[in-house]
């Protein structure tokens, strides 16, 4: 998920919304938890990741303009996509960017609502969905 980074020329904010690693994590296993059942039963061979921050490669592979950062980037290959041929391969991934989120949200419910909605989000795209195909449906 791509969001617009921090305008560095601006006063810093003085509130930030604050959740300790593990908070955060379980706020992501919420959001996996919400997913329905019936999907949930098909998330097979991806791990979810909590990462600081994106590194410029991930930033590069996401093709992520100048000023923008990443709340999370999913890696593999899509189930629509997958063949015969898939196996004995690593599992997918998705990463979810814990700095870029909290800089990016200062009151924690609505941060929490993001941190789901980037989730789901990801998962999307395990399932097939693209970016064009997410806002075409008003999840991007």
């Amino acid at each position: 998920m791509l969001s617009q980074g921090p305008d560095d020329s601006a006063e810093p904010e003085v509130t930030v919304a604050k959740l300790t690693p593990a908070a955060f994590e379980g706020v992501v296993m919420e959001a996996i938890a919400s997913i329905p059942e019936a999907l949930r039963a098909r998330l097979a061979n991806v791990d979810v990741l909590i990462e600081q921050w994106p590194s410029d490669a991930d930033l590069r592979a996401a093709d992520v303009p100048e000023g923008y950062t990443l709340f999370g980037l999913y890696s593999g290959v899509p189930l629509t996509e997958r063949t015969s041929g898939y196996n004995m391969v690593l599992p997918d991934r998705i990463t979810i960017y814990r700095g870029p989120l909290l800089a990016a949200f200062h009151d924690v419910d609505e941060l929490k609502d993001e941190i789901r909605a980037t989730v789901i989000h990801e998962f999307a795209h395990f399932f097939g969905l693209s970016d064009a195909d997410l806002e075409r449906l008003g999840v991007a």
